[in-house]
Parts: structure tokens; sequence; C-alpha cells
């Protein structure tokens, strides 16, 4: 019973990061730390942006939780560590790898899902400045970027 509420902890964690994930982007990164992600949506020749101290801000939760869930023994507190460390593997998979191709793993996919978060990203991006933004999760596509009509994108 005990390890199926450490499931259900890493789980509800994980899918509640997107939720963090879009209300950070938007009202954070569009917000009051703009001018860390400002390179992200303006090319710079840079492989490292300022925009990827986000890592870092998004690890701390994580390895405190880690840290205090393995202080005393292993209590829930790892398990929501484990969660967000899950989410924040998954938006690097999906946003440096697949999306941005940072690091050229997978280039080129037919998949209807990846096809769509790169559509719903791209239009993301068309906006250079902070305001008037839209497509601001990561992994939760909503339902007008998977019309195949616009799902043509393929970089």
């Amino acid at each position: 019973m005990i390890l199926f509420f450490y499931i259900l902890i890493v789980l509800l964690t994980f899918i509640l990061m997107e939720g963090v994930a879009w209300a950070t982007h938007k009202y954070v990164m569009h917000g009051l730390l703009w001018y860390l992600h400002k390179d992200h949506h303006q090319k710079t020749p840079h492989f490292f942006e300022k925009n990827d101290a986000f890592f870092l801000i998004f690890a701390i939760p994580s390895i405190l939780l880690f840290w205090f869930g393995l202080k005393d023994g292993l209590n829930w507190m790892f398990f929501m560590a484990l969660g967000i460390f899950l989410y924040g593997l998954a938006y690097f998979m999906v946003h440096d790898v697949i999306i941005h191709q940072r690091f050229k793993w997978f280039s080129r996919s037919n998949n209807r899902y990846i096809r769509s978060i790169r559509w719903a990203h791209k239009m993301h991006h068309k906006h250079l400045e902070r305001h008037d933004g839209e497509a601001f999760g990561m992994l939760w596509v909503t339902k007008k970027y998977w019309r195949s009509d616009l799902n043509t994108l393929h970089k």
C-alpha cells in the first residue's frame, strides 16, 4: 500500500509540474525574469543562453526535497523530488532535444504528438518580446495544435 502511495506522489507531482511550468513560463519568465528568458526568444550565436539558468532555479526544489526525503529515512519528499526530476528530464528531452535540437539525438519525427508540440512551440517563439505570447506549456498541447493542416512543421 505504501508503494502505491509513493508511486501516486511521483505521478501527481509529474502531472502538476506541467501547470507549474506553464504558470512560471507565462508569469515569471515572460514577467519579472524576462531578462533571463529574453535570449531564448531572440537568437544568439552562443550554445548557452541566460535562459539556461532556469535549469538551476528549477533544480533547487528537487535537490532540497531529495535531501530532506532521505535525511531521516525515505519519505514522501523523496518521491515528490523524483516527480520533479522526471518532469525536468522530460522537459529537457522535449524542449532542448526534440524542439530546439540543441543536441542532435532525434532529428525529424513524423509522430503527430511531436509535430504538435513543435508547432505549438514555434507559435510561442513567433513572439520575440515578452507580451502577447501563446502556448506556454511544454508537454500538454491544446487541441488547436493537433490540427493536421497546421501540423506540417518538420523543423
